[in-house]
């Protein structure tokens, strides 16, 4: 057994014990939570700063790893998303799997204890299989013309087996890359098999352009890989509105990114039943749009709020703290206390596995983290995460 005391204890499904005590056992799971030092046996290691449980990062792109300062910064996302195609499979596979493993190894040192990873491809089973952390992926299914749907959908299924038996569910890629038809064929898969969904949502103005009347720079996305788009009629309304009515309402949706999300969509969502969670990735939509979501929004909103790091492709590092540090700067109403919940256990909900992880109960092995540097109950920018268990 092991003991550990801190400044603060945030054990999430309670508030914060001030010089709390957590106690755990050889395999990390918690015996113990208590206010009080002279109780805990053995007497507990003092430490200073805050203790929480392991973080989940609900949206990351594993495979993308060795892209790690390849793509610049600033472009937008329609530029972004051409320099990952041209990148994409020009790098040696033992690369990819090189810089996959060290990811991995960085996502454990910073504390985060369980990844809903995006795949296309089949490049990260072995390092998963493997690794320390419980991943989810989401086999991600692109296409924007109708007449291919069925032949994408099977493929989707086809490497979706490949990551069996490990937690996996197949997911539209985003509204502007995969067709209405495909959107029905997922749809109908989900009526009858347990499949999460993960769907990056409106990540710059011009997706919402391009859906409301079909201009922006998203038309010459097409034109650049000769895609042929004239089935494709306005829709005028946002493209988080024009695929809702597509999605079903058995599975968890999280909808990632949210750069352009407004209060009108946010509104709107609340006339369906769906079963909506929302991931921010903050540190990536500054890399890519210099832009954040109203994250402020969305507070109170009555839905289920989670935290990713996206890819090396359009982030510095893996690290939930560092997205709290993030939000924190820029909302600073927004208390730690508040972030703590969206980076433990509403993750955790989302990916189905709080039972486990996600708070500092008895009997649960959520990891445990130190977090340095702290003011008070306050992350700084100088804040640091060491994981303790």
């Amino acid at each position: 057994m092991k003991s550990f005391t801190a400044d603060y204890v945030f054990p999430v499904y309670a508030d914060p014990i001030k010089n709390g005590v957590v106690t755990v056992d050889e395999g990390g799971k918690i015996l113990s939570v208590s206010d009080s030092a002279s109780d805990a046996s053995p007497p507990p290691e003092k430490l200073s700063g805050i203790i929480c449980p392991g973080f989940i990062n609900t949206h990351c792109h594993l495979e993308l790893s060795h892209m790690l300062g390849k793509v610049p910064t600033k472009t937008g996302l329609v530029d972004f998303i051409k320099e990952i195609t041209k990148q994409r499979g020009t790098t040696d596979s033992s690369l990819i799997t090189a810089a996959a493993e060290k990811s991995d190894n960085d996502m454990y040192e910073n504390g985060i204890v369980a990844v809903g990873d995006i795949s296309n491809n089949n490049s990260t089973i072995a390092v998963k299989a493997k690794s320390k952390l419980h991943y989810h992926t989401f086999v991600e299914i692109f296409g924007f013309l109708p007449d291919k749907a069925d032949e994408l959908f099977e493929k989707a299924l086809t490497l979706m087996e490949e990551f069996k038996p490990q937690s996996v569910s197949i997911t539209p890629h985003a509204p502007y890359s995969v067709s209405k038809e495909l959107f029905r064929l997922v749809k109908k898969y989900c009526e009858t098999h347990n499949n999460l969904l993960s769907i990056h949502n409106q990540e710059c103005d011009d997706e919402n352009k391009f859906f409301r009347y079909k201009q922006g720079t998203f038309t010459e996305l097409y034109e650049y890989f000769g895609m042929d788009i004239s089935h494709f009629k306005p829709q005028a309304r946002n493209s988080m509105q024009s695929i809702v009515p597509l999605l079903t309402n058995k599975q968890e949706i999280l909808f990632v990114h949210n750069t352009c999300t407004n209060l009108k969509d946010i509104y709107f969502l609340k006339r369906f039943d769906r079963k909506i969670n929302w991931c921010f990735c903050p540190n990536a939509n500054l890399y890519i749009e210099q832009k954040l979501p109203k994250i402020d929004l969305f507070v109170g909103q009555g839905f289920n709020i989670t935290l990713g790091t996206d890819s090396l492709a359009s982030n510095h590092g893996l690290s939930i703290l560092s997205e709290m540090q993030t939000i924190q700067h820029k909302y600073p109403a927004i208390s730690t206390a508040k972030l703590m919940e969206w980076a433990t256990i509403n993750g955790a909900k989302f990916l189905g596995i709080h039972e486990e992880k996600g708070t500092l109960e008895t009997g649960k092995t959520p990891g445990l983290n130190l977090i340095t540097n702290v003011n008070g109950l306050n992350l700084t920018p100088e804040s640091k995460v060491k994981r303790l268990i």
